[in-house]
C-alpha cells in the first residue's frame, strides 16, 4: 500500500510537516505545500527540498493535489490576544475559509489545524463556534479539539496552542495525554554563547526601570530571568519576547568593561537572550535543521512555528485512528506535485 498523501498549508518552516514525518515515517508523502513569506520559504526549501506555492488564494481548490491528510497552522494574528482581534472579519482570519474550501473539494480522510489557544474564546466563543459549524455541520467532519501545552510533551517551553483534528468518519481518537515529567531548560542550553547574545549594561538598566514602574503600579510586566530547572516562556516575535526569556550565564573573561562601556559591553550580571539554536531546541527542531536566513528572521520563524514533538505525538494518534478504522488511501497512484509559487 502506498503512503498517505498530505498537504502542508500555511507551512511556515515546516514544523507540522516534520512532526508528521517523524510519526508516519515512510507512510506519508507530502504532495503540496504553501507559504507566502519568502524567508520562510527559503528555510522550508533548504530542509525539505521543495519550494512551497505562494498565496493560497491564488490556487483553485480543485487544482490542489488529491490527498488523505490536510495540515494547516493558519495565521493566528487575528485570533491572538494582541492586535485588533477582528477574527473571521480579518483577511488573515478568513484564510480559514481557504482551508474549508479545500476540505470541501478534496474530502481528505483527516486534517489537523493549529492556532493560538485564545481562538477558543475569541469574540465570546463565537469565532470558534463558527469554525466548528463549518467543519461539522457544513462539511460533515467528526471534529475533536483541545488546548495542549508543549511543556508537557517533551520540550521545556510553556506554549499552549489549540489543535483541531477532524476525520471523515466517526473514528476513535484521543489527543495524547500530558506527561508530568517536564524537561529542564538547562537540557537545551548551549555550553557557551557568543557575546552578542548578552544584553548591554545600559539596556539592563532600562529593563529594571521598566519593571519597577510596572511593579509600583501592581503590574507583573517586565523582564524575566528563567530558572534553568524550569521551563521557558512561549517564544514570541521580538521585543519583550526575548526579554521574558533571559538566562543567567557565565560571562566570557573581560567581557564587561565597567560603567564607561555600558552601551556596547555585556551586562555585569551575565544576562543574555536565548540563542537561535536554543530557540530551535525549545521548539523541538533537531540541531541539523538549517536556517539559511538572518538571525532576525530565524528568531521570527521559530517564534511562529510549532512544537515538533507535540505535533509528532498528535500525529501518532492520527495515524492509529486512520489505520484502526481502515480509512484507507484514495484510489489512484501516489504522486508528488510541485507548483511554482
Amino acid at each position: 500500500m502506498r503512503p498517505y498523501r498530505a498537504i502542508d498549508l500555511f507551512a511556515g518552516i515546516g514544523g507540522i510537516r516534520l512532526g508528521f514525518e517523524q510519526a508516519f515515517g515512510s507512510d506519508i508523502d507530502f504532495v503540496f505545500a504553501n507559504e507566502i513569506n519568502r524567508f520562510a520559504c527559503e528555510t522550508y526549501a533548504a530542509n525539505f527540498g521543495e519550494d512551497p506555492f505562494g498565496d493560497i488564494n491564488e490556487i483553485k481548490p480543485q487544482d490542489v493535489p488529491d490527498h488523505e491528510i490536510l495540515l494547516a497552522g493558519w495565521p493566528c494574528q487575528s485570533f491572538s490576544l494582541a492586535g485588533k482581534k477582528r477574527g473571521l472579519h480579518d483577511a488573515r482570519g478568513n484564510l480559514f475559509y481557504a482551508i474549508s474550501k479545500i476540505l470541501e473539494e478534496k474530502r481528505p480522510s483527516a486534517f489537523l489545524l493549529e492556532n493560538v489557544a485564545h481562538l477558543e474564546k475569541h469574540d465570546g466563543g463565537r469565532t470558534f463556534s463558527t469554525i466548528s459549524d463549518v467543519l461539522e455541520d457544513e462539511l460533515g467532519y467528526h471534529v475533536h479539539h483541545k488546548i495542549l501545552d508543549a511543556k508537557f510533551y517533551g520540550v521545556p517551553q510553556s506554549r499552549p496552542r489549540i489543535f483541531i483534528a477532524g476525520f471523515s468518519e466517526d473514528v476513535q481518537f484521543e489527543f495524547p495525554e500530558p506527561s508530568s515529567n517536564i524537561p529542564k531548560l538547562s537540557n537545551i542550553l548551549e555550553k557557551s554563547a557568543d557575546n552578542r547574545h548578552y544584553i548591554s549594561q545600559r539596556y539592563l538598566k532600562g529593563l529594571k526601570k521598566h519593571r519597577k514602574r510596572h511593579e509600583d503600579k501592581g503590574h507583573g510586566f517586565g523582564y524575566i530571568v528563567l530558572d534553568p530547572n524550569g521551563a521557558a516562556n512561549a517564544l514570541v516575535i521580538g521585543g519583550m519576547g526575548h526579554e521574558r526569556n533571559l538566562v543567567k550565564d557565565v560571562l566570557p573573561p573581560n567581557a564587561y568593561g565597567g560603567p564607561g562601556d555600558e552601551l556596547g559591553k555585556p551586562n555585569a550580571e551575565g544576562l543574555r537572550r536565548l540563542t537561535p539554536k536554543e530557540c530551535a531546541r525549545l521548539q523541538g527542531f533537531p540541531d541539523s535543521f538549517k536556517f539559511p536566513v538572518s538571525m532576525t528572521q530565524t528568531y521570527r520563524q521559530l517564534a511562529e512555528s510549532v512544537s515538533v514533538p507535540l505535533v509528532e505525538r498528535i500525529a501518532l494518534e492520527v495515524k492509529e485512528s486512520l489505520e484502526n478504522h481502515h480509512l484507507t488511501i484514495q484510489n489512484g497512484p501516489a504522486c508528488q506535485t510541485t507548483l511554482d509559487g
